[in-house]
């Protein structure tokens, strides 16, 4: 088995004094600019109508339906 990190003295590519000459290291960003695609269509942030008339709806439902319960239990 070899080791990841082989002896300085053997390692291509280093000065003597262990530094890196100027070229052998990749530039620090990438030379191609902009978006590889278009990005899609911003979100809407606010609710529909029909959405909020359904949750209502339910809303409404569920508390007549307790109210005629405590009618009931009362009655």
């Amino acid at each position: 088995m070899t080791t990841p990190d082989p002896a300085p003295g053997r390692t291509p590519g280093l000065e003597p004094s262990g530094g890196v000459p100027p070229g052998e290291t990749p530039p620090a960003e990438g030379s191609i600019s902009g978006i590889s695609h278009p990005e899609p269509p911003e979100l809407r942030k606010g609710w529909a109508a029909m959405p909020l008339i359904l949750i209502m709806t339910v809303v409404l439902l569920v508390a007549i339906g307790l109210i005629a319960m405590v009618v009931a239990l009362i009655g």
